[in-house]
């Protein structure tokens, strides 16, 4: 298609954010006429950035106008693709894909705390569910029937976590070692049904609250054998320690990477499955106070809001005090139509939201107001 240019730029790290550690540089998708490239490509079929290099490695964005498979052909799919096969080996990187005016999602320290993903060659990651087309065309980013997407790209060194927030990665090896292999665990847990075995040491280095209930004022209540949980799902505490132990998102291969659906009904069912399993990961995260597994959820459950899923994810940002994530569920309410409002509301969850915290209703009902005046006075 002739719909698109692309723009490198590539600038060399600066300030503290960015250490020699890693390189890094971004690129510009400038999309144009996007209203005949959504009628002229039908779902499955992108548009393409030129290739483009940060880090000695050669990279594509790849835009999908109707989603990339059925169970998403409401949304806009985007990605970054790897093409180079440098020397056979995946690449580590983390990445962030935002529209060119969202300059807090391109700060370096934005980048930094986002999770690595692990590109093979011809590998690709990003997000089925960019953005829905409804509300990419009512926002602020359609200008003159197009849009520019920037895509950030950061290479992790081989030595190193380029976040600084986790262990160095050789350490993270042996400790992935070490939860496969269960060699001198001395703690058990067990989690509805399910037994873990994990090292006191590793989980109380990782978490504040873990080391207080091994170590510190809470051991008392640990003097059993076994922990009990019973709050929380196996699958959602396996991918906690997942996390713990490598400091990579858990299940990421299986999540980041492009998976087509058989129908749309399967898509959906997934889509639901993987949605309260992040939410509970989310949970978790807050409950043992890891911070840097919060951050991900938060950037992901934002990433993730829809009509069925807004008023039920405003209450978990509620719950666990999340401004970040209610700004983006309000900014995502701001951008719906009258129609899409009113489905909304005909939810379970929005119905759970104006019983349990009308506080956030009262939010709700200023930020369409505020929207209203604008409007009026433009």
């Amino acid at each position: 298609m002739s719909s698109f240019a692309g723009v490198d730029l590539c600038p060399p790290c600066a300030g503290s954010a960015c250490e020699t550690s890693a390189d890094c540089g971004y690129h510009l998708l400038v999309v144009q006429d996007y209203s005949r490239a959504k009628e002229k490509a039908p779902t499955g079929e992108s548009i393409i950035s030129r290739p483009f290099r940060v880090g000695c490695h050669t990279w594509q964005i790849e835009l999908f106008p109707n989603g990339d498979n059925p169970s998403c052909a409401d949304f806009v799919s985007l990605y970054v693709c790897r093409l180079d096969d440098y020397l056979n080996n995946a690449v580590d990187a983390k990445f962030s894909l935002s529209f060119v005016d969202q300059a807090e999602k391109q700060k370096p320290v934005y980048i930094l705390g986002t999770e690595t993903c692990s590109f093979p060659h011809g590998g690709s990651r990003g997000h089925r569910k960019f953005m829905r087309k409804d509300a990419l065309e009512r926002s602020e980013n359609m200008r003159r029937d197009g849009f520019t997407v920037r895509c950030d790209i950061m290479i992790c060194c081989e030595e190193d976590d380029a976040s600084g927030t986790g262990p160095p990665r050789y350490i993270c090896q042996h400790f992935s070692t070490l939860l496969e292999s269960k060699v001198g665990a001395d703690v058990t847990f067990e989690v509805s049904g399910e037994t873990f075995a994990a090292h006191r040491c590793v989980l109380a280095a990782r978490s504040t609250v873990f080391m207080a209930q091994l170590f510190g004022p809470m051991k008392e209540g640990t003097t059993s054998s076994v922990i009990r949980i019973e709050d929380m799902e196996a699958k959602v505490f396996r991918a906690l320690l997942r996390f713990i132990y490598t400091d990579s998102f858990p299940e990421m291969e299986k999540e980041c990477v492009r998976e087509e659906a058989q129908d749309v009904e399967q898509g959906q069912e997934e889509d639901e499955m993987h949605l309260q399993w992040l939410r509970g990961l989310f949970t978790a995260a807050d409950r043992y106070d890891l911070q840097h597994l919060k951050f991900i959820c938060e950037k992901r459950l934002s990433e993730d809001i829809g009509v069925s899923s807004v008023a039920s994810t405003l209450v978990l940002a509620e719950q666990h005090d999340c401004s970040g994530l209610k700004m983006a569920c309000f900014k995502f309410i701001q951008a719906q139509s009258s129609s899409c409002l009113k489905r909304v509301m005909s939810t379970n969850g929005w119905g759970h939201l104006m019983t349990t915290y009308p506080s956030i209703l009262n939010e709700v009902i200023a930020k369409l107001a505020s929207k209203k005046r604008k409007k009026h006075s433009t």
